[in-house]
Order: C-alpha cells, then structure tokens, then sequence
C-alpha cells in the first residue's frame, strides 16, 4: 500500500498567498486551502486533515483564536501558525491557547515550510499510534477487569 499522502490546510485572508502555497506544494501534498477561518472550520468537518497552517492576521478571526477553535473540536490536526509581523504576544498566544506545533515567519521559505510540514506529520503519526495504543490498552484493561469479576463471582 502506498503511503497516505499528508492533507495540508492552508488558512490565510490573502488569496495570493492561497495561490502561491497550492502551486508550490499540491504534488508533493494534498492541499486544502481556506480565505477565513470559518470557511477552514467547514472544511473540517468534511475532510480529514493532518496538518493545518493558519496565518496569524486575518480579519473576524485571528489565526489564535481559529486554532483555539479547532482544538474544540479536531485535536489530531499539528498546528502550525505563520505571522508577518513580529507579534510575539500572538506567538506566546498560539502556543498556550492553540497548542500550535510549530511558528514561521511571513514570507515562509518553502524549504523551511515543508521540512516543518513533514516534521509535523511525523509528530502527528506519533500522536495517532499512542492513541490507538492508548485504545488497545484500555480495552485489555476492560477485558482483564470483566474476567476479574467474573472469577470473584464463581
């Protein structure tokens, strides 16, 4: 089987910088891009994203406030979050408050951008396998505790 090609979502207000992200990785990822955070929050719902890069200034929400939203809902997706200014109230923000993954810099260097995304999705495939060990154990724990009873009853 091949491997699963990573899902990007890229949120940014500025449809040139939409354009620029999808002509320079949609070969290499499957990418999803979104001009709001609302419109991002949609696509959510639908598709199964595993790394999602927001732009920090955006009109009604900020990238911070976005990632704080998606963590109410999808807390799987690594969050990465881009900034042009040097903001480093909204990068103390995102970490604590939208438990971004990784911060780049506005313009990102492609370079940099998809060795952060592969590190990511890295990050992310470690995520998922604890949890699924996490599931497998509660379940033999279950299992353990039923037969524990069980044997007490006899």
């Amino acid at each position: 089987m091949a491997a699963e090609k990573i899902t990007v979502l890229y949120v940014d207000d500025e449809e040139n910088n939409l354009f620029s992200f999808k002509a320079t990785f949609r070969i290499k990822y499957n990418v999803l891009t979104a001009i709001s955070g609302d419109e991002a929050l949609k696509i959510l719902e639908t598709k199964k994203v595993h790394i999602i890069i927001t732009d920090q200034r955006m009109p009604e929400m900020t990238g911070v406030e976005f990632l704080e939203k998606v963590l109410e809902k999808y807390t799987d997706p690594m969050r990465i979050l881009l900034t042009g200014y040097a903001d480093m109230g909204a990068v103390v923000d995102a970490v604590n408050k939208g438990k971004i993954f990784h911060y780049l810099a506005k313009p990102w260097n492609e370079e940099e951008l998809d060795l952060t995304i592969n590190r990511a999705y890295e990050k992310y495939l470690e995520k998922i396998e604890l949890k699924d060990m996490n599931d497998k154990l509660a379940g033999s724990n279950d299992q353990l505790e039923f037969l524990l009873r069980q044997k007490l009853l006899s």
